[in-house]
């Protein structure tokens, strides 16, 4: 499954309709009337999305959210109204109490699922952040928080100037952030000196030149080492659903489908703005306040220390979220000769560089370890078999498919490295006792890649 939601809806057929279309889309759904039986029941199993009609029996879905922040402050739900054009009041309010988005009737499918992914993706990458900080605080190494949120900073990106200036006419009064104007080329190109803007709002025309246009800066504005992290605010100058989705399946963070109004950007930014700044804070924490403890001096990937606890509160998840995630354990095939004959600054390079090469092919949410000499954990949050067989092979052929350079020599070095794979969670066993079972089979596998050739993946077995 790619998740669980669950919709909140005092009218059954409403329900049932949405039930069928997110099935199709392989997701598990869980029902409620109201704000009381869903607090229930996210209380039960916490789901990844809710999704509620904007007015109930108890409530609105302003209530719902507030209910739900302050019953389970560290879930931080997205939420998801529905709602119809008569009352659009309802929708800024909601907006403004936190939910992530109002869909209006009636409901595009494409449009629907579309946002449906792109808020479970957000909350997983926002999920994945946070474990890892809490892992830090774990480790009693985390940092103390800052004094002060700086002040934010926004670029509206169109080729009209004049409509920019129009845009930024109607924010500045309400927007507590700073504001510059761009054409949409000028978004990578021109990175200011003091660091990439916090938040992009781009325009999207409908016209299939412009449309194509804008969704390869999506693309290349998500693809960008500086503005990767930066959120990504759509804003289509006409309804175009199919276009829609599209922009959020490249990325785009959060979308206005119906042009330009000033109270309901000014909403979205500032909860874009904050987004930005917890992950930016946690992103601190990983990257500075863990750095001297928990990373490899000389690959500067995570140690044991830090990845055996982190490998634990994912697995942890894993069984409350039913999701799979795949477990690496990978050696470098003939590491002790490439020492014995060309050195250990030889061994030292190759080490640096193999662990460059897996970070360049595994996701920032995945965890990369090097747990021994020449061992290496790699740990990938809701990941099947077939797809870390998939993500395992790719790394293999990236280390043997390309010569290590070695110092003080112009021939590169040809290098191998065997996989063994398992994936959890493990059914029925405590959390230490899934992770140890886990690692064990990943061992078993590992070492059966070595006894049969070495420069390969072997999948778990799990013992009798």
């Amino acid at each position: 499954m790619q998740g669980t939601i669950l919709i909140v809806d005092t009218i059954a057929t409403n329900r049932i309709s949405l039930k069928v279309k997110l099935a199709s889309a392989y997701y598990k759904v869980a029902q409620a009337d109201d704000i009381r039986q869903a607090i229930a029941e996210v209380g039960r199993r916490p789901p990844d999305l809710v999704i509620c009609a904007l007015t109930l029996p108890d409530g609105t879905a302003s209530d719902l959210c507030k209910g739900l922040r302050d019953r389970f402050p560290s879930l931080q739900l997205p939420v998801l109204a529905i709602g119809n054009r008569d009352n659009a009041d309802s929708r800024l309010a909601a907006l403004e109490a936190g939910v992530s988005d109002v869909l209006l009737k009636p409901l595009d499918d494409t449009l629907l699922l579309g946002r449906v992914r792109s808020l479970i993706r957000a909350r997983n990458a926002a999920d994945e952040w946070q474990m890892r900080d809490d892992t830090t605080r774990a480790l009693g190494l985390a940092e103390p928080a800052a004094d002060y949120a700086p002040l934010g900073h926004c670029v509206l990106l169109h080729d009209n100037s004049a409509t920019t200036l129009g845009w930024a006419h109607g924010l500045r009064p309400r927007l507590r952030a700073r504001l510059s104007l761009a054409k949409p080329d000028d978004a990578i190109c021109e990175i200011p000196a003091d660091g990439p803007p916090d938040v992009f709002v781009l325009a999207l025309p409908s016209d299939p030149n412009g449309a194509t246009a804008a969704c390869r800066l999506i693309s290349a504005l998500r693809a960008n080492a500086h503005t990767r992290h930066a959120g990504l605010l759509v804003v289509q100058l006409s309804p175009n659903t199919a276009l829609a989705a599209t922009a959020l399946d490249l990325g785009a963070d959060d979308l206005m489908t119906d042009g330009f109004d000033a109270a309901e950007m000014t909403l979205r930014l500032h909860a874009l703005l904050r987004r930005k700044r917890t992950a930016d804070q946690l992103r601190a924490t990983v990257r500075t306040g863990l750095k001297a403890a928990v990373f490899d001096p000389l690959t500067g990937l995570h140690n044991r220390r830090y990845a055996m606890p982190h490998l634990a509160r994912i697995a942890e998840r894993a069984q409350e979220t039913d999701r799979p995630f795949a477990v690496m354990v990978a050696d470098l095939d003939h590491f002790k000769q490439i020492n014995d004959q060309f050195g250990h600054a030889a061994g030292d390079a190759v080490l640096v560089q193999t662990a460059q090469r897996l970070r360049d092919n595994l996701r920032g949410m995945d965890l990369i370890a090097r747990i021994g000499g020449e061992e290496f954990l790699i740990v990938m949050p809701g990941t099947t078999m077939a797809e870390g067989e998939t993500a395992a092979a790719r790394l293999c052929a990236d280390i043997a498919g390309r010569g290590f350079h070695l110092p003080h020599s112009t021939q590169p070095l040809r290098v191998t490295i065997s996989i063994g794979l398992a994936v959890g969670p493990k059914r029925g066993e405590g959390q230490m006792d899934s992770v140890d079972r886990l690692l064990a089979e990943a061992d078993r596998a590992l070492y059966s890649a070595k006894v049969h050739g070495r420069n390969q993946v072997t999948l778990s077995r799990p013992a009798a």
